[in-house]
């Protein structure tokens, strides 16, 4: 589970491949050029719920980022062998992650879940910065503790604990002190 993927490359291949600029992509997605450019050329590392902008506006599933080729049948992943990390902030954009994301559904064929082993750093931020997107979330703390932002409510798990939530309600998840925690998350996208 180390070596790092970023979804830049891809959004860029589907974006040429629809035959649409970054700005046309922007409009789309209700991002700034700039910022999908950034993206693309891997400065900076989306937020959860830009990505998901973009994911729709390119006619794809979050998956689709994460992915290689598609399998009909079941997806197994044995301990330790979870797909590509995938990096992100947890709200906003920028260099490193707060957030590695192993995916436990690539190449699931048709899927509608997203189901991530999510790695959570603790941060530098004091207040959270807050996102929403369509869907709804499940997490389940194994190991650590987070605190949890929904809407104006704060919530601190710990290890053995799980919150599901409407994720148009706009939140974060950090962790909930100075030590790394992990999580299982089930992320749902309607397409």
């Amino acid at each position: 589970m180390t070596q790092e993927h970023h979804p830049g490359q891809v959004i860029k291949s589907l974006r040429e491949s629809q035959q649409l600029t970054v700005e046309a992509l922007a409009e789309r997605s209700q991002l700034e050029a700039e910022f999908l450019t950034h993206i693309e050329e891997g400065y900076l590392l989306p937020s959860l719920a830009p990505l998901m902008k973009i994911a729709r506006a390119l006619g794809v599933r979050l998956g689709t980022f994460l992915d290689g080729e598609s399998i009909p049948g079941p997806v197994i992943v044995r301990q330790g062998n979870a797909a590509d990390v995938l990096r992100f902030t947890g709200s906003g954009a920028q260099k490193t992650g707060t957030l590695d994301f192993y995916s436990l559904g690539a190449s699931k064929h048709d899927r509608n879940m997203e189901p991530f082993l999510i790695d959570v750093a603790p941060s530098e931020n004091t207040a959270p910065v807050l996102s929403s997107h369509e869907g709804e979330e499940f997490l389940f703390v194994l190991s650590g503790a987070v605190q949890v932002t929904l809407g104006r409510e704060t919530h601190i798990l710990q290890q053995g604990d799980s919150i599901y939530y409407d994720s148009i309600v706009p939140h974060e998840v950090r962790a909930a002190d100075t030590a790394c925690a992990r999580i299982l998350a089930v992320v749902y996208a309607p397409f």
